[in-house]
């Protein structure tokens, strides 16, 4: 079972100490894009007429926006993914299928010529015979 960390982060210049199972680095690295993002809001012109409450809603919404885009496309990538693994898995089962239909190729190309060569002999066969008679 992973122990509790206590972590210290710095967001928006203010010190937290954040408590987790994550790991030292994966709390850091929420800090950081939390920091991204309230850099990101400070661009815009129309930032700092907010009010703290509608700041901090704007940014929970953009960050949630980030939430579901990210999973939407983990959600498309896997499908691609899947469709892909399905493709290739009925590549390799034409592939055995075509391996199948090659061998009973190649055994009756070897009957085959093994009746020629048969029939060969059964035509040196008779034309001694043929001429033996003569």
């Amino acid at each position: 079972m992973k122990s509790r960390n206590d972590i210290e982060v710095l967001i928006e210049g203010r010190r937290y100490t954040i408590c987790g199972f994550e790991s030292d680095e994966y709390i850091q690295q929420i800090a950081s894009y939390i920091n991204r993002k309230f850099a990101e809001f400070k661009k815009k012109d129309y930032y700092h007429r907010l009010d703290l409450d509608l700041r901090n809603v704007l940014l929970a919404i953009n960050i949630a926006d980030d939430y579901f885009k990210t999973k939407k496309k983990a959600k498309d990538y896997r499908a691609e993914s899947q469709a892909k693994d399905k493709t290739v898995l009925d590549m390799k089962h034409k592939i055995i299928d075509l391996q199948e239909k090659e061998k009973k190729d190649e055994k009756k190309i070897d009957e085959l010529e093994k009746e020629l060569e048969d029939a060969e002999k059964k035509i040196i066969e008779l034309e001694t015979r043929l001429k033996q008679r003569k």
